[in-house]
């Protein structure tokens, strides 16, 4: 990410967004777009950026259960399948 071909202007971007594509696709990494040499966007491709969500998701999970443990709504390992149990039999 921090090599020179991970960051475009906008300019190259504008002429050659075909490339740009390609190169985030190829590389996997995102491209780095700039405007008066500061980075304003940045393009990625889809697989990757699927899989950052995937993993802001399964972080955002991990945050609720601490929380839920920090405020001690927890269940036991036994009771928990009991309710479970119980449920499919009222379906």
């Amino acid at each position: 990410m921090n090599s020179p071909k991970a960051v475009q202007p906008i300019s190259f971007l504008k002429t050659n967004p075909g490339d740009v594509v390609k190169q985030a696709q190829e590389s996997q990494a995102p491209v780095m777009i700039t405007v008066n040499g500061k980075v304003q966007a940045v393009v990625q491709d889809v697989v990757s950026y699927q899989k950052t969500q995937d993993q802001l998701n399964m972080l955002r999970i991990l945050v609720h259960g601490q929380k839920q443990i920090a405020e001690g709504k927890v269940s036991d390992h036994d009771d928990f399948f009991k309710e479970l149990e119980d449920e499919d039999k009222n379906l």
